[in-house]
C-alpha cells in the first residue's frame, strides 16, 4: 500500500478504533455518622456512577437512622413527660375519700350527722348509751371522750367505740343499732306534676319514679336525664328516651333508682320558643268592612 507524503486529510484513518480512554479516577465524598458511637465519618472512594449511587444511598439510609433513632427517643422522652402530670392527677383523685365506691354492689349505710345511735355493752349495761350525731361528726361517750364517726359503717362504728374505751374495758362486746338516720330518698325535678323529694322505700324504676311525682307535664320533653353519684366528686348522667320505653322498646333503659338519683325532665323545644310569642291575636268578627 502507497502511503502519500502529505498528510492525509483524513487523519481519523490514521487512529486505531476502538479507542481506549484512560478514566481517572473520581472523588466520592461519603459523609456519614457511627451510628455505634455517634462519631462522624469520611470515606473517599473511586468507582463508576453505579458506586456513586449506592455511596449516596447508603448515606441517605445512614442519616434516616440517625434521625430515626433521635425522634423515637425524643417521642419517648415526651411520653414520660405528658405521663407524669396523669399520673398525678390520678394519685390526687385516689388520695381523695370516696363516699360511695363506684366498684361496691352492696354498700353500707355510712353514718351521717343528726343519725341517732343506740350503744350497748352486754357485759357493762351502765355504759349503755343513746347518741346523737353532732353537725361535725362527733359523738361523745361516757368516760370515753369525743370520737369521729361520720362516714362510717356500724361494724366501724363498734371498732371506733372499742378503740375509745381501750383503757376502761378488756375487749369489750359491743352493738351499735342506728334508731333514727336519713332515709333512702331520690329526687325529680322539671317539667313534672310534682318536683321535689320522695322517700326510696322499695326498688322503682324511673318511669315509676315519674309517675309518682305526677307524671310529665304538657310542657315536657320525653327525653329525661339521671343524675347518680359514684362518688364524693364524680357523678354520673344517664340519658333516658322515655318515649321508647313506654312503647315498649329498650325497656332495660328503664333504670332501677338507687339512694340519691336525681332525674330532671327538660323543657320542650315549643314551649321554649312560645315565652317570645303573642299569646293570642284576636279578631273580631264583628268588626265594619
Amino acid at each position: 500500500m502507497k502511503h502519500s507524503p502529505y498528510p492525509s486529510s483524513n487523519w481519523h484513518s490514521q487512529v486505531k478504533f476502538p479507542l481506549k480512554f484512560k478514566r481517572k479516577a473520581t472523588p466520592i465524598l461519603f459523609i456519614g455518622r457511627d451510628l455505634t458511637d455517634g462519631t462522624a465519618l469520611e470515606y473517599f472512594r473511586k468507582g463508576s456512577s453505579m458506586k456513586r449511587g449506592m455511596a449516596r444511598i447508603s448515606g441517605w439510609c445512614g442519616l434516616m437512622l440517625v434521625f430515626a433513632t433521635q425522634g423515637a427517643s425524643a417521642q419517648q422522652e415526651i411520653h414520660a413527660t405528658l405521663a407524669e402530670p396523669a399520673k398525678a392527677v390520678a394519685a390526687a383523685d385516689s388520695d381523695q375519700p370516696d363516699h360511695v365506691a363506684a366498684t361496691e354492689r352492696n354498700p353500707r349505710y355510712r353514718v351521717s350527722r343528726s343519725d341517732v345511735i343506740s350503744i350497748s355493752f352486754p357485759l357493762s349495761p351502765e355504759l349503755n348509751q343513746t347518741v346523737t350525731v353532732q353537725p361535725d361528726g362527733f359523738i361523745s361517750l361516757y368516760g370515753a371522750g369525743d370520737i369521729h364517726i361520720q362516714d362510717l359503717t356500724a361494724p366501724e362504728v363498734v371498732e371506733a367505740v372499742k378503740k375509745a374505751y381501750v383503757g376502761t374495758l378488756h375487749d369489750p362486746i359491743v352493738n351499735v343499732d342506728l334508731i333514727d338516720f336519713q332515709k333512702a330518698f331520690f329526687t325529680v325535678s322539671g317539667q313534672v306534676g310534682k318536683p321535689g323529694q320522695y322517700d326510696l322505700r322499695s326498688d322503682i324504676t324511673v318511669s315509676q319514679a315519674l309517675a309518682v311525682a305526677g307524671g310529665l307535664a304538657p310542657t315536657a320533653k320525653t327525653q329525661v336525664f339521671l343524675y347518680r353519684a359514684v362518688s364524693s366528686s364524680w357523678a354520673e348522667v344517664r340519658e333516658l328516651k322515655l318515649k321508647d320505653i313506654l312503647h315498649g322498646k329498650n325497656i332495660n333503659e328503664d333504670v332501677h333508682l338507687r339512694p340519691g338519683d336525681m332525674i330532671f325532665v327538660p323543657e320542650n323545644m315549643i314551649t321554649k320558643f312560645k315565652k317570645y310569642i303573642p299569646y293570642s291575636l284576636a279578631f273580631s268578627p264583628y268588626l265594619p268592612l
